[in-house]
């Protein structure tokens, strides 16, 4: 009798012991925004735009400095994000065709990759999406997500009456699209307080293309904008390679309408972390804010991302990313990185982060690596070098240099980013660069060849997931 009244104990003790371990288990918010640049947060600098939200994570967290999205298009880079993968690997190239999106023939993008939702619901948690998936079959919940908040497509042409998926359902969506975002988000944090959780909470703002740049948000922020002379915009020249949004360039209305998106968005992130606070799960998740590309506005003669100027570009601008981390008691506060960091990192070191690291995927190969002990305060080896593929371009970035490569016949551009930050002068034929010139192009091949799958490899006659975007309206 004694002994098994032992045996109870144990197995009491050993239940209460898992139950513990489930309810402390550290939960993911991971916020992603849509076209936007690092250099529109105060956090990095900007004294005119307010983010003071946002602003507030970097001061409660790790802030990265130099960190870089390997595709500046909103599809490849979100693919890039859930799968550790490059484009070249899960094959989502650029925005996938609307087919994929929803219809008869819609199909997820990701399916046949190990993702950041499959292996945290594996390990337990409750998966949620509230915002923009565009990674295909948006009607139907994707990847073991079960709470889906979505849009119809993945361009926006509207933040008012815009097409939403809720329950499996169409609707037109009456709230501005940043507030009903934002709702779903907490709708998911009070449904789910009491077990594990991965929020994925994807806005499509602050977005700053096409038509919507060019009308007023109606958010609180517009009338604040009003008069400003958004000094942190540049005005420059508009390049000759630029294609789209041309109309924007030096266009203070547009400037100030992208700023009140900014904004909007902020004041959604700081209505969710106040709801974190008051469930009391702020000490326990550990949230992450990050852009999946970000956006030329005015820099370097450009407005938009990569594919908006023929031949496609790799502007600074639109490749640059915040890149956030907080978790109170866990995380430095007021820390920065000056590691060149890109989104590819970015999967590993989460599960890391969240003791999963021996449930990183190993097949493919992930290009990444994890910076978590980076966010425990310890150094880590790190290479410092940036790889970046975008139609027919590649990339290569180290803190000195940058090559662009576009196949098969150019133009190719060298700078030096030291000297030359905003890339004015091409070196490319230079004769007394053309040592660095090779050896970077000799490193950037090096690079693909190890990585890059044959059947998704466009430089050696690959398929594409994306859009064709270089046949497009040529």
């Amino acid at each position: 009798m004694f002994r098994m009244k032992c045996l109870i104990f144990f197995a009491a003790l050993f239940i209460n012991f898992l139950a513990t371990a489930e309810a402390v288990r550290t939960n993911l918010l991971f916020i992603l925004t849509d076209n936007h640049g690092a250099w529109t947060l105060g956090c990095y600098g900007n004294k005119e735009i307010r983010t003071p939200n946002i602003d507030k994570i970097a001061a409660e967290g790790t802030l990265f400095t130099r960190a870089y999205c390997n595709n500046s298009v909103c599809s490849p880079s979100r693919a890039t994000f859930l799968t550790g993968l490059l484009p070249s690997q899960h094959g989502v190239h650029t925005y996938i065709p609307e087919a994929a999106q929803i219809g008869p023939k819609a199909y997820d993008v990701i399916k046949e990759f190990r993702t950041l939702p499959k292996i945290l619901s594996e390990s337990g948690y409750t998966c949620g999406l509230s915002g923009k998936w565009h990674l295909g079959d948006n009607l139907n919940p994707q990847e073991t997500f079960s709470y889906w908040f979505t849009k119809k497509g993945g361009h926006t042409t509207t933040f008012y009456n815009d097409d939403m998926i809720w329950q499996g359902k169409l609707y037109k969506e009456p709230k501005y699209t940043t507030d009903a975002i934002t709702d779903h988000a907490i709708d998911f944090l009070e449904q789910n307080q009491k077990k594990p959780f991965f929020l994925y909470l994807a806005y499509n703002g602050p977005y700053g293309l096409g038509k919507v740049v060019n009308e007023e948000h109606q958010n609180r922020h517009t009338e604040y904008y009003r008069d400003k002379p958004m000094d942190s915009f540049p005005r420059e020249k508009t390049s000759p390679w630029l294609k789209a949004n041309r109309f924007a360039m030096n266009n203070v209305k547009s400037m100030r309408s992208y700023a009140a998106a900014v904004s909007g968005v902020d004041d959604g992130v700081g209505r969710v972390m106040e709801k974190l606070k008051e469930l009391g799960l702020d000490k326990n998740t550990l949230v992450v804010f990050s852009a999946d590309q970000g956006l030329n506005a005015g820099h370097g003669g450009y407005w938009g991302m990569g594919d908006h100027s023929r031949p496609v570009n790799t502007q600074e601008a639109t490749v640059r990313i915040p890149l956030i981390f907080r978790q109170p008691g866990e995380i430095a506060a007021a820390k920065t990185s000056d590691l060149m960091v890109e989104n590819h990192d970015f999967l590993p070191t989460v599960l890391d982060y969240l003791g999963l690291k021996e449930k990183t995927p190993t097949s493919p190969p992930l290009p990444g690596n994890s910076f978590a002990d980076v966010l425990h305060g310890r150094t880590v080896k790190w290479d410092n070098v940036i790889y970046h593929e975008f139609g027919n371009a590649r990339m290569i970035r180290t803190p000195k240099w940058k090559l662009t490569l576009r196949h098969p016949y150019g133009p190719d551009e060298l700078y030096d980013m030291e000297a030359d930050p905003g890339e004015k002068e091409n070196l490319i034929h230079a004769e007394g660069h053309a040592p660095m010139r090779n050896s970077l192009k000799k490193q950037l091949n090096a690079f693909f060849a190890k990585y890059a799958d044959p059947k998704y490899n466009i430089w050696k006659d690959g398929i594409s997931k994306g859009t064709d975007i270089l046949k497009e309206n040529e």
